[in-house]
């Protein structure tokens, strides 16, 4: 299988070394972020998701208007609506966009953010509900006859949607986390298990584990793996470490960056970033650890900006960045979300000097297997 390669879109210009211009829902850029994606060759585009943010389904509904093949990975949390009305809107939207759709389930990181929209579970409640969420969800679009349901979170009767997806027998399922209630859960129901871009070890520890969770859920095909970066490229080595130093000053100088961008939920304590969720929480030990591990990767970006989402970079030149993601390859990564510190440029050089290397060198290992 090659490997899908993952973008991720906002609705205004903005990253951790540039600050929010322009509306915060801006239609205009929306167009051409969508834009530069599919000319670059990615398969699809992340949406994401914060108690502050534009409504995910509504941008991935205007993106695809706006385009032809690119994909659409929405982020989305449990228990905000009726899986059973989630189900319905999900499938309208893969019917409308010709089968493009796909959901990332993520169920939640931050108390404070949950409770900006009402939500007060504890970690365990959520990943308990988001297991009974995505059942209840995967039978709407699969059901051939009215079910009922009767659980812990919802209680539905007689459940029959009209509106089914395109894509057979479901929509796919995108699953985030790095906890044990992750691995279990996610291991479960997932398509795809993203990860955050760990130390090569770490990372085949953690697809170990999603691995022993699906088996434990009594599957026999595994989910896929999802691993993602921030590359920073240069045309020699000389010019990437300039320019990730000059990113990694930028953030400092902008106390960790903005969040509009990454629906972040950073708490502060005078100068202390404060995170709770065990993604963020691996990424600053692994940082603790050392600034540079294996080949490329680079953790000082995930120290300053408090580990904000996915933020451990690789630097290098087009080359040694596609050997590194390759290294991830060869321990099962199978997907790769990417994004820059200057989005629409970096989205066009990557489609130029790195996704191509990745796919040519994965078409040379199928015609001369190992």
């Amino acid at each position: 299988m090659p490997v899908e390669f993952i973008g991720q879109i906002s609705t205004q210009f903005a990253s951790e070394i540039h600050p929010s211009s322009g509306p915060a829902i801006d239609p205009d850029f929306v167009r051409r972020f969508v834009g530069a994606h599919e000319d670059a060759g990615f398969d699809k585009v992340l949406v994401g998701h914060s108690a502050s943010s534009a409504d995910g389904l509504q941008v991935a509904a205007f993106a695809a208007a706006h385009s032809e093949r690119l994909g659409y990975l929405v982020a989305h949390r449990p228990g905000f609506m009726a899986p059973t009305m989630a189900a319905r809107a999900f499938a309208t939207l893969d019917r409308f966009s010709g089968g493009r759709v796909a959901v990332h389930t993520v169920s939640g990181g931050s108390e404070a953010d949950q409770a900006r929209d009402g939500d007060h579970l504890d970690k365990e409640g959520r990943y308990r509900r988001t297991d009974e969420y995505l059942e209840v969800m995967e039978r709407t679009w699969t059901a051939e006859e009215p079910f009922d349901h009767r659980g812990e979170f919802y209680d539905v009767a007689d459940v029959h949607a009209v509106a089914r997806p395109v894509q057979q027998p479901r929509i796919p399922i995108y699953f985030g986390g790095s906890s044990q209630a992750a691995y279990r859960v996610g291991g479960k129901h997932a398509d795809v298990f993203a990860l955050w871009g760990e130390p090569l070890a770490e990372t085949a520890e953690q697809i170990a584990a999603v691995h022993e969770a699906a088996r434990a859920a009594g599957r026999s095909t595994m989910p896929r793996i999802s691993v993602s970066f921030r590359p920073i490229l240069g045309t020699t080595e000389e010019q990437a470490w300039e320019r990730a130093h000059d990113v990694l000053d930028r953030i400092v100088a902008a106390d960790g960056g903005g969040g509009s961008f990454t629906g972040r939920t950073t708490h502060r304590r005078g100068h202390e970033t404060t995170r709770t969720n065990a993604g963020s929480q691996r990424l600053l030990a692994a940082a603790e650890r050392g600034e540079l591990h294996d080949r490329a990767l680079w953790t000082p970006t995930a120290a300053a900006s408090g580990a904000a989402g996915n933020s451990t970079a690789l630097v290098g030149t087009p080359e040694t960045v596609a050997a590194a993601l390759l290294d991830y390859v060869d321990i099962g990564a199978t997907t790769f979300l990417l994004r820059g510190y200057d989005p629409l440029d970096d989205v066009a050089d990557y489609g130029r000097r790195l996704l191509p290397l990745v796919r040519e060198e994965l078409a040379r290992r199928e015609r001369v297997p190992a």
